[in-house]
């Protein structure tokens, strides 16, 4: 799964830097469910006003799997996510997704949530091949 890359902003980018909300804008339109993903979670965060927020539920397909892992896979696409939003994401599997605050990064339930620990804790069967 690779970004749709429209012929403008590849001339931008070979001009120079490419600004935050165009490659925001690409990754968004490139990657819909990975984007709604990572919306909503974002949006919880604002929502409940604290550190964490956290989104569980599997892709309905391999499609949208793909998307979230291109995501939050790739660490140019990932900065450009929290920085957009304005929040730290961490991922598990092959679909927890959590945000949480930047000045929550470091403190024990992000580290829990990092955690080899947490990796495993998260594990299913019905996950091995996710």
């Amino acid at each position: 799964m690779s970004l749709n890359v429209s012929p403008d902003l590849l001339a931008v980018a070979e001009r120079g830097e490419v600004s935050d909300a165009e490659f925001v804008d690409c990754v968004r339109t490139s990657l819909p469910y990975a984007w709604e993903v990572v919306s909503s979670v974002m949006a919880g965060l604002a929502r409940d006003g604290g550190d964490f927020a956290d989104h569980e539920v599997p892709p309905p397909s391999e499609d949208e799997r793909g998307q979230l892992l291109r995501a939050l896979a790739s660490d140019a696409i990932r900065g450009g996510l929290e920085r957009h939003f304005g929040a730290k994401l961490a991922f598990q599997n092959c679909h927890r997704v959590a945000a949480f605050r930047f000045g929550a990064v470091g403190g024990d339930r992000y580290q829990a949530f990092v955690s080899p620990r947490g990796q495993l804790l998260n594990q299913s069967p019905e996950l091995r091949n996710c």
